[in-house]
């Protein structure tokens, strides 16, 4: 499925469900986008279908759960390998996150929540046991994410 196969109402989906997945009943969002309830299951079943929707996952405060240090780790790892590194990266206790970067030295983003710095500092020993080259750290103080406005239609009411 490419671009040309979305239309306005799976973009309205897609809103909704970036939204709140969890409270957003299919008869709510086939109210907001004028079809019906059996319309926005099938098309929400294409999308998963299709890979559009890969998942439902909770939004977590680490903070607020007890894990105050979000640690972005920018990595610089061989091209060729990079991609292949993901999955035993995600693999390494404390990392929620790695991102495939494709401009710049950096090319992996590596996201890590702990307690402490002893909880971080492992994580960067790992990756540099995995042959990357860790090229910065930042600490994150606050993280939040909206639904992409691009897939908010007019049929949307809200």
């Amino acid at each position: 499925m490419g671009d040309e196969d979305i239309d306005e109402v799976d973009k309205a989906i897609l809103h909704a469900l970036q939204e709140d997945a969890r409270n957003s009943s299919s008869g709510d969002i086939a109210e907001r986008t004028g079809t019906s309830d059996s319309t926005v299951r099938k098309r929400i079943q294409r999308l998963e279908a299709d890979e559009i929707i890969k998942g439902y996952s909770a939004d977590v405060d680490y903070q607020q759960s007890g894990y105050p240090l979000r640690m972005l780790l920018f990595c610089t790892a061989p091209i060729p390998d990079r991609g292949e590194l993901i999955d035993d990266i995600l693999e390494i206790s404390g990392v929620v996150s790695v991102q495939e970067l494709v401009t710049g030295e950096q090319n992996l983003l590596v996201t890590a929540v702990g307690e402490s710095d002893d909880d971080i500092t492992p994580v960067a020993q790992e990756l540099l046991d995995m042959g990357l080259t860790v090229a910065d750290e930042v600490l994150v103080r606050s993280h939040r994410t909206t639904p992409f406005d691009e897939f908010e239609s007019e049929t949307d009411d809200s």
